[in-house]
């Protein structure tokens, strides 16, 4: 076909057409992206070069209930410069000083500072880290060196930070301490005071806009942030850092003598129910111990002789025995079905009391007491126990309690042999804490209370809320039931005979009772077989002020395993020393320590301890609080450094103690 003007002239009109609806479809893209789509493509823009960070708030703090710090957060600040937004003459004139100021400040040669300022500007880094977890004061005065003054936009300064939780006991308490972590997932993992009271100390999180830069990396926008944040409540615990350290130590000691698995020992107040002290050491592959677990609340395991405080109680209130009936151990055997029940003594009692059964821990007396008493109701034991609560947990705030174990007739695993073996602790489960919730309600007339580990959350000078006593059962048994099983408690360590014997000290007077049980008996593997220590009491013995108890698993069977060699050594320090700490007449008037061979009183214990002693002693490896009771007590000014044992000692041992008058101890 021949081309003529008339064909050009429509080819220009089409591409003219095209070119006008192709103009026509940009002009309406661009207004629709403006008007109808521009929120959302602004808000992508923003995303890739500016983003909203959190800021982490500081957590509140963690007190022992006389104001020392148990946990704090500590605000650490990373210092990085912007080498771009500085001009050349700033840089050129004030790198040198500033170079000069930070070597100053941090200890690292001028010349190290000068270098990285200088490869930062002339690699045009604009995130150049320049120093990491400065304190507070470090922060402040880095903002005030020479280019930083200038500010982020001129000087170069960026700032950011981070809270770090510190624990000042160091490792002492760090289980019952605790943490609250959050992953990358959002899973929080709760422990210990930490995490059961974290809604109060986790305070309101921050925002701070920041801007993207080269290589991925944020920088943060100005000097203030969007939000600011908003710091946790101040939670204040009951425990005592001076008897939580006693704990610690004394429990420590035995658990490396006896080469133990693990143990606990908690220290509660008998008319608050305010645990004063909660240690968990577990062992490692090396044989050294740290707070690994919880093992107070969360570990449920059959109590041994402990549990026959409990069946004895039952007993008495359901008028199966009284203290004085007649009960005859036989030969220290007694064969139910096809299972037999031994005693601890070979050969047996003889015929005792059902009180001296008790003293002497027999379980063949136990066994007999509980089955032929409740053989044709077994129920009523179960709901007598119910009623003392036993079936119950505590209800702790703290994750991860153990549930008790407390089984019916009809139940899996009840069985003829039930009642006899639950008698003296078997069949049952409970927690350390569990047990000594019971005792602590002997010890106290009868009132069970909820173990109590914080006092009030606060907020400076304010009190948000308070924390009293929680009653979880007004009382567990009768007056009489409960005078008789104290004098009972009393026995077992004040008499020859009893179990805990070994115990008994003219100074302090002591109640309780001695438990070991057989661990992995069921594999009927002697090399396999354990034993669980314990031994669950109060003190002093005629007006209790404290219940504790110290259980400690797997002891060395070839050093020793019973209760009242591996626990009650453990109970007995604690006691003592407690004791020797508190004052002497103002706070504990009229209150008289007796044994029935001597009656003494506090003032008596400390001139035993100050007479001990003519020159200054050997500090060296003792424990700090240790050290401290026996100076502070021959009259000594005591400073402690640090924590845990005795390092060093800055008066020689040797020295006449009529020419010391104060002393520092270092601790390690």
């Amino acid at each position: 076909m021949a081309i003529t003007p008339k064909n050009i002239l429509i080819r220009l009109y089409v591409v003219a057409g095209g070119m006008f609806l192709f103009a026509l479809a940009v002009v309406f893209k661009l207004v629709n992206i403006q008007t109808v789509d521009g929120d959302k493509y602004r808000d992508l823009a923003m995303q890739r070069t500016e983003k909203m960070f959190t800021i982490a708030p500081n957590r509140g703090n963690l007190y022992s209930d006389d104001g020392s710090l148990l946990a704090t957060s500590v605000t650490k600040y990373t210092i990085r410069f912007d080498a771009v937004t500085v001009s050349e003459q700033d840089f050129q004139e004030e790198v040198g000083p500033l170079a000069s100021a930070l070597a100053n400040l941090l200890g690292k040669p001028q010349a190290h500072y000068e270098r990285l300022l200088r490869k930062a500007r002339s690699g045009k880094n604009r995130y150049a880290l320049v120093a990491r977890n400065l304190d507070y004061s470090q922060y402040t005065a880095v903002k005030q060196f020479p280019l930083f003054r200038k500010g982020p936009y001129k000087g170069g300064m960026i700032v950011e930070q981070r809270t770090v939780r510190e624990h000042p006991l160091g490792k002492i308490a760090e289980r019952s301490v605790g943490y609250e972590r959050i992953d990358d997932n959002g899973y929080a993992t709760r422990v210990g005071l930490e995490g059961a009271f974290g809604n109060y100390l986790r305070g309101m999180e921050g925002k701070r806009l920041k801007q993207r830069i080269a290589k991925g990396q944020w920088k943060p926008i100005g000097l203030d942030n969007i939000i600011e944040p908003k710091d946790g409540y101040d939670v204040v615990s009951t425990i005592d850092i001076n008897i939580q350290d006693i704990a610690h130590h004394a429990l420590l000691q035995q658990l490396e003598h006896y080469k133990a698995e693990h143990g606990t020992v908690i220290v509660m107040e008998a008319a608050t129910g305010e645990i004063k002290a909660i240690s968990n050491l577990g062992r490692t592959e090396e044989g050294t111990y740290y707070e690994r677990l919880n093992y107070a609340i969360g570990e449920s395991h059959e109590p041994g002789s402990t549990f026959k405080l409990m069946s004895l109680v039952a007993a008495l209130e359901d008028g199966i025995v009284d203290t004085a009936t007649v009960v005859d151990t036989e030969k220290g055997y007694w064969r139910i079905y096809d299972r037999v029940v031994r005693d601890s003594r070979h050969g047996g009692y003889g015929k005792i009391t059902v009180g001296e059964a008790f003293e002497v821990s027999s379980n063949t007396a136990f066994a007999k007491i509980i089955h032929n008493g409740y053989k044709d109701r077994p129920q009523d034991f179960v709901n007598r126990l119910m009623e003392m609560n036993l079936h119950s947990d505590l209800g702790m705030p703290i994750k991860g309690e153990g549930k008790p174990v407390l089984r019916s007739p009809g139940d899996k695993g009840w069985s003829g042999i039930s009642l006899a073996w639950m008698s003296h602790g078997y069949e049952v489960s409970l927690t350390p804490l569990q047990t000594l919730a019971f005792y602590n309600a002997i010890a106290n007339g009868g009132e069970l209370l909820r173990p109590r580990l914080i006092k009030e959350v606060r907020e400076w000078d304010r009190t948000v809320q308070r924390f009293d006593k929680h009653v979880l059962n007004p009382q567990v048994a009768s007056a009489e039931t409960i005078s008789k099983v104290q004098q009972l408690l009393r026995n077992v360590v004040a008499k020859k005979h009893g179990t805990g014997h070994k115990l008994e000290t003219p100074y302090l007077a002591i109640a309780g009772k001695t438990g070991t049980a057989q661990k992995n008996y069921a594999q009927r593997d002697p090399e396999k077989l354990a034993y669980i220590s314990t031994f669950a009491g109060y003190f002093p013995a005629d007006n209790p002020q404290y219940s504790c108890i110290v259980v400690i698993h797997e002891p060395d069977k070839s050093v020793g395993y019973y209760g009242a060699d591996v626990s009650g050594p453990v109970f007995r320090s604690v006691a003592q020393k407690i004791i020797a700490n508190q004052p002497i007449v103002e706070q504990l008037p009229g209150v008289v320590l007796h044994t029935p061979d001597l009656d003494q009183s506090y003032e008596s214990y400390y001139q035993a301890l100050r007479q001990e002693y003519k020159t200054l002693p050997d500090l060296r490896g003792m424990s700090g609080m240790d050290a401290l009771s026996i100076l502070e007590n021959m009259g000594v000014q005591v400073e402690i450094r640090g924590n845990g044992k005795v390092r060093k000692q800055s008066v020689s041992k040797g020295t006449d103690l009529k020419k010391v008058k104060r002393i520092v101890l270092e601790l390690s």
